[in-house]
């Protein structure tokens, strides 16, 4: 189930959104004060291109709070805020369940991406 979920997942848009991920990712390193938010954004890559079968464990000390105050003020709520909506109308179908299932997992690691690891 796992694998024929994340054949989906990429057919129906994670591939298009991986690599979006992806770029954004080489953009923020292309600055030493962007490299921080550049390692977060190859994670959401990653939980993005393939996330069925993935774990997020979330963690951290004084420090990942601190950046992810940060990350949440210039960024990470409009993008849970689109996840969130995503999951949402995938979730109005049986079949869209699944996919809104793992777009509530994406929507939490964009609110909260520093400290985390993604197992899987």
């Amino acid at each position: 189930m796992r694998l024929l979920g994340n054949i989906l997942w990429l057919i129906l848009g994670g591939l298009v959104l991986a690599a979006c991920w992806a770029i954004i990712g080489l953009v923020l390193c292309a600055t030493i004060i962007g490299i921080p938010l550049g390692v977060q954004a190859f994670k959401m890559a990653e939980l993005t291109l393939t996330p069925f079968g993935k774990n997020v464990e979330y963690g951290g000390g004084v420090g990942s709070v601190l950046l992810n105050i940060v990350w949440l003020v210039l960024a990470g709520a409009w993008m849970a805020l689109g996840y969130l909506f995503a999951g949402l109308l995938n979730c109005m179908t049986i079949i869209g369940i699944p996919f809104g299932i793992q777009s509530f997992k994406m929507a939490k690691l964009a609110l909260w991406p520093f400290g985390t690891q993604i197992y899987g």
